[in-house]
């Protein structure tokens, strides 16, 4: 089965673009090439200005474990830091059904 990844993640509204602009300029380009990454997807809150979902599907832990140990992952957390005071928390779901 499948494993989704969601990342939560909070930025100041003023920083919305940004946040946006490095989702699909620099991050989303980098996830979707990893080995095991089926898919990658930001939301947008409709109800929360600067609030986000990274969204990704993976084939299976093993793929995200190799993904957070990968040098491409330490790239997207250093975009992300350009973030002043974003907060996040990942959370990870097996698909079931």
């Amino acid at each position: 089965m499948s494993v989704v990844r969601m990342i939560y993640v909070k930025v100041n509204p003023s920083e919305t673009a940004a946040a946006e602009r490095i989702w699909k300029q620099d991050c989303a380009p980098l996830m979707i090439k990893q080995p095991g990454c089926l898919s990658e997807k930001l939301l947008k809150s409709d109800d929360e200005p600067g609030e986000y979902i990274s969204y990704s599907e993976w084939e299976d832990q093993a793929a995200i474990e190799a993904f957070r140990k990968s040098k491409d992952h330490d790239v997207i957390i250093a975009h992300s830091d350009k973030l002043a005071g974003a907060k996040s928390e990942v959370k990870t779901y097996e698909i079931t059904g």
